[in-house]
């Protein structure tokens, strides 16, 4: 565990069109995306209205999630594309999954 206990999560997010993706990473996951899902959060993400959750992994520890998300942002635009579809092909929002 991280020095704090808790676990990180990265996660990817889209727009309707799915034109653009933004990976992130956090500790508090849901409150991530719902911040996402409601436009809380200012700059990048709000700006291209990035509000559907197409990919996520949890991860040990918040240093290990860091380093993840390090890894999938340095790889190619179809390298994430093909990250999401190994675990959503259809591109659904996985928002209401996380929540139950």
């Amino acid at each position: 565990m991280s020095s704090d206990g808790k676990k990180g999560y990265v996660y990817i997010v889209t727009n309707k069109t799915c034109t653009t993706l933004y990976t992130g990473v956090t500790s508090n996951f849901i409150k991530i995306i719902y911040e996402h899902k409601n436009k809380l959060l200012n700059g990048f993400s709000k700006r291209y209205n990035l509000s559907i959750l197409v990919y996520y992994e949890c991860i040990e520890t918040i240093e290990a999630a860091i380093a993840r998300e390090k890894q999938i942002k340095a790889g190619s635009r179809q390298k994430k594309i093909d990250l999401i579809q190994s675990i959503n092909p259809d591109w659904k929002d996985l928002y209401e999954s996380i929540c139950e």
